[in-house]
């Protein structure tokens, strides 16, 4: 995977966040994963076709997700119900796009798919390309998300 590939997704995800959900997500140490299981409780997973293949995972603790969600809706939620798993999807498809709109500057140009959301402590996410997998892990408060990319040589 191409270096300046990571950078848009890093972005993407602190600015999303900080503007939709009002929360400063602070970026760990990207690192290479060695297997399929998510790192959350529920992802939100959109594929991207364009000027390679890949795929795009946003994966939240529980508790992150409840934080995030009901900072962004403006109202508390207390499980993974129908409403945060939609606004954890539209998230990833946000993330998605400022990504992709600053991949396009780099001329990388992507489609997204449409987001899919899996909940469940231990998942896997089976949908990543054929390359590598960088995780990139964010703290929001003491709550935990990561963002995956992949994509194909």
């Amino acid at each position: 995977m191409k270096a300046e590939y990571v950078n848009p997704f890093l972005k993407g995800t602190m600015n999303v966040l900080k503007t939709m959900a009002f929360v400063d997500a602070k970026p760990g140490k990207p690192f290479v994963k060695q297997d399929k299981k998510a790192i959350g409780d529920i992802s939100g997973t959109i594929g991207l076709t364009g000027t390679t293949k890949g795929a795009v995972v946003v994966s939240f603790s529980k508790g992150c997700a409840l934080k995030v969600i009901s900072s962004m809706m403006g109202e508390e939620y207390t499980d993974l119900n129908d409403e945060v798993k939609d606004a954890v999807g539209e998230l990833t498809n946000m993330i998605s796009g400022d990504a992709r709109r600053a991949l396009s500057e780099l001329g990388a140009n992507f489609e997204a798919g449409i987001p899919t959301v899996i909940t469940g402590q231990g998942h896997e996410i089976t949908s990543m390309g054929k390359g590598p997998v960088l995780a990139i892990p964010f703290k929001v408060g003491e709550d935990a998300l990561s963002v995956e990319v992949s994509f194909e040589s």
